[in-house]
């Protein structure tokens, strides 16, 4: 027979590791919920929490494994780490618009969680606060967010895209680590820094853009098949001196064409019609006798030509 229970939120009332518990309801004027109020309260499916309620405390719902749904209200302003730890039939979740933080490990293993909403008032997210959420695909992380955590999505094998705000300016250690389905990635220039491991495991990795004066940690890209083999397939010895090549092939070729624009606009007439011809084929004859190709030499025209 079903178990239920009124939730009244006096001081350190709790239901821990009541396996039997499967309705909740809770009484008037309740505010808060405590500190591991329903840990491990394993046959709790469903609960919806009151209008009143501002703040849950941290491991309020920690391994409830059959809670698959649950209703936050717009009032809450904090919910603490480890909240919704082990939540593993958790499917969706909507983070109320009051909330900054998501706190340490808050859906660590949350293994079902397939879709989440964090709102654009938050500002940090915890070390470990989704990792291990292997069914989330995508996740939109809001301009306002400075700070990700080390290991933030560790394990979210399913994580396919994702896009770092301008803001934040350190990624930590572990971050998207064994993120297997992660094939690409842009860090914005604000980021200084990316910690030890971040990317470790990232086995199908094949595009990273990055600044290059970034600092990269010890064992950053370690296991990114993808990406080692790149560097293999160039004669790296590692991915960072691939980072760094890449760069710096960029940078050249900018240099490159800069010089050619700047050369080709001291041409008279005759140059305007060269300069909207195509750089391949028989189009680079059209350019041969001019002074632009006379002044370049030809290893500049072959990375000229490799670029476009």
């Amino acid at each position: 027979m079903p178990k239920s229970a009124v939730y009244n939120g006096s001081f350190l009332e709790s239901f821990y590791d009541d396996g039997e518990l499967t309705v909740v309801t809770f009484a008037k004027g309740v505010t808060s919920i405590g500190y591991s109020a329903f840990q491990e309260c394993s046959s709790l499916a469903a609960i919806t929490i009151p209008d009143g309620v501002t703040s849950i405390g941290s491991y309020a719902f920690r391994e409830c494994s059959s809670l698959a749904a649950i209703t936050i209200p717009e009032g809450v302003t904090t919910i603490g780490n480890g909240a919704f730890y082990k939540c593993w039939d958790l499917t969706a979740i909507t983070i109320p618009n009051g909330v900054t933080l998501i706190d340490n490990i808050t859906f660590y293993d949350c293994s079902s969680l397939a879709a989440i909403t964090i709102p654009d008032g938050v500002t940090s997210i915890g070390r470990g606060a989704f990792g291990r959420c292997s069914s989330i695909a995508a996740i939109t992380i809001p301009d306002g967010v400075t700070m990700i955590g080390e290991s933030a999505f560790f394990g979210c094998s399913s994580l396919a895209a994702i896009t770092i705000p301008d803001g934040v300016t350190s990624i930590g250690g572990g971050t998207f680590a064994e993120c297997t389905s992660l094939a690409a990635i842009t860090i914005p220039d604000s980021v200084t820094s990316i910690g030890f491991s971040a990317f470790m495991g990232c086995s199908t990795l094949t595009k990273l853009f990055l600044s290059p004066a970034v600092s990269i940690g010890e064992n950053c890209f370690e296991d990114c098949t993808a990406l080692i083999s790149a560097a293999a397939h160039q004669n790296m010895s590692t991915v960072e001196d691939l980072l760094h090549s890449r760069w710096h092939r960029i940078l050249e070729r900018v240099t490159v064409l800069s010089c050619l624009k700047a050369l080709l606009e001291d041409q008279p007439r005759r140059s305007d019609r060269l300069k909207r011809k195509r750089l391949d084929g028989d189009e680079v004859v059209a350019l041969q006798g001019t002074k632009a190709f006379k002044r370049l030499p030809k290893v500049m025209w072959r990375v000229i030509l490799e670029f476009l």
